[in-house]
């Protein structure tokens, strides 16, 4: 006996641990919309590339190595004149002759460049200041894309639960159809009723397995839009945990903290990087003053004693000459003045243009803050008298069943009883809903998910 009454509970309670295992609540969903959804990943993959962007602004200070080698078979023939040095025509160097010799030779060049930009008028750290703020700027689009991401989660958490919730008051009007059906029809049998009553409450019970579809179908809709937005879809849906949103309403909590909504730092950072910008394409204009060091070796088949000819490889790269040079230059374009005054103009009006977005921000979130504050205030209204149109109408239903069973009602005033019940049932579970969903707006608008979270722990 001891072994079956074990089975019999393992029986019961398994299905039930592995039900309430399948369920999740909303910090874990939360948590994982965070680490999987795309979207997510890719400004995450924006910030990472921006930091790379600060690094190599930074590598200016470094100074510029360059080192060539190269091996060459070829004739050397000049004559004596000026000659522009323009990067895609091949230098001219050669011997002076009074014909030209075609017999080629080898030769060979390496030579070693160093490079560095010592003074430069503040040109390189402007460059540096304009990618920390795209970084700036780039972190701060992360932070809002995953703010506002985690509101669309939590509110699609919210309207999952109210979709169940009405699934499962369908079912229980689902049951009452049925049962009604039941008595009717045996009332009609044993001749108490006619027969029209029986068609009726058949009509009822058909209209009411049509409309338990059609909740079924939003509740699986809804649960694959909140799958889709914690970045999987599984072949197995989970349901989500109600914790505490049908069971107890919301306190406002104090909100007058000093917190920045996501979205106006984004502007600022956005404002801010403009700046950062024009300052960098001023600078730009400057010249810089670098010290150079040079060295190179070089070998040739053309004999410098007598200008005599070695075709073989050998002779023709063997270094023959070796020179190094060191000093300081300075270059500075004084026209380029023109195009980069039109560009730092553009980027200014960039700027004021960053300023007034983030004041018509501004102008939403007030606008935002107060419609939420009147949105969570009416529906926490709503919601206290949620309960006493719920007991009015169970009152109404058993008062309608029992008249009607002693014939002292007709069967429309029944009916009517049924869809007041359903009615009263589906809206305290609304009106549940939206309070919460009411203060998780003002959570939106003030920029502060805890709010939120605060209220359901």
């Amino acid at each position: 006996m001891k072994r079956i009454l074990l089975i019999s509970l393992l029986v019961v309670f398994v299905p039930a641990v592995v039900l309430h295992a399948q369920r999740f609540d909303l910090p874990t969903l939360l948590e994982q919309s965070r680490s999987n959804y795309p979207l997510l990943k890719a400004r995450q993959l924006d910030v990472e590339s921006a930091e790379q962007d600060v690094l190599t602004s930074k590598s200016d200070y470094i100074p510029r190595l360059a080192v060539q080698h190269q091996y060459s078979y070829g004739t050397s023939n000049s004559v004596a004149g000026s000659f522009y040095p323009n990067p895609a025509v091949i230098s001219p160097s050669g011997g002076i002759r009074a014909e030209n010799t075609y017999v080629a030779t080898w030769g060979s060049f390496t030579s070693t460049l160093m490079e560095w930009n010592i003074f430069n008028f503040g040109k390189v750290s402007a460059n540096v200041s304009a990618a920390k703020a795209g970084l700036a700027s780039t972190q701060a689009a992360y932070e809002n894309e995953l703010f506002q991401h985690q509101v669309r989660v939590t509110d699609a958490y919210l309207l999952t639960l109210i979709t169940e919730r009405l699934t499962r008051i369908q079912e229980s009007n689902l049951q009452r159809a049925r049962r009604f059906k039941e008595v009717v029809a045996a009332s009609v049998r044993s001749g108490l009723r006619a027969g029209v009553d029986s068609s009726l409450a058949n009509a009822e019970y058909t209209k009411a397995e049509m409309l338990l579809l059609e909740t079924k179908r939003n509740a699986q809709s809804q649960l694959l839009q909140l799958m889709e937005l914690s970045g999987t879809i599984g072949t197995t849906l989970e349901q989500p945990d109600s914790m505490r949103f049908f069971s107890a309403l919301p306190l406002l909590p104090d909100t007058s903290s000093a917190s920045v909504n996501p979205i106006l730092e984004l502007y600022d950072a956005r404002m801010r990087q403009s700046v950062a910008r024009s300052t960098a394409i001023r600078r730009s204009y400057l010249p810089s003053i670098s010290l150079v060091g040079a060295a190179w070796a070089r070998g040739s088949g053309v004999s410098p004693a007598d200008d005599t000819f070695q075709t073989s490889f050998h002779d023709g790269t063997e270094y023959k000459v070796y020179n190094y040079l060191f000093g300081a230059s300075t270059r500075w374009n004084l026209t380029d003045i023109i195009p980069i005054s039109h560009r730092y103009r553009s980027e200014r009006y960039h700027s004021v243009r960053d300023r007034e977005q983030y004041n018509e921000q501004v102008l939403k979130l007030q606008r935002q803050r107060k419609e939420s504050q009147i949105h969570y205030s009416l529906m926490t209204e709503q919601a206290s008298r949620a309960p006493i149109q719920l007991a009015a109408a169970q009152r109404a239903y058993r008062q309608a069943s029992a008249r009607y069973s002693s014939g002292l009602t007709d069967l429309p005033t029944m009916l009517q009883s049924m869809v007041t019940l359903s009615r009263a049932e589906a809206d305290m579970a609304i009106a549940y809903s939206n309070t919460w969903r009411g203060l998780l707006a003002i959570a939106a608008a003030k920029g502060d998910l805890n709010i939120f979270l605060n209220a359901i722990q």
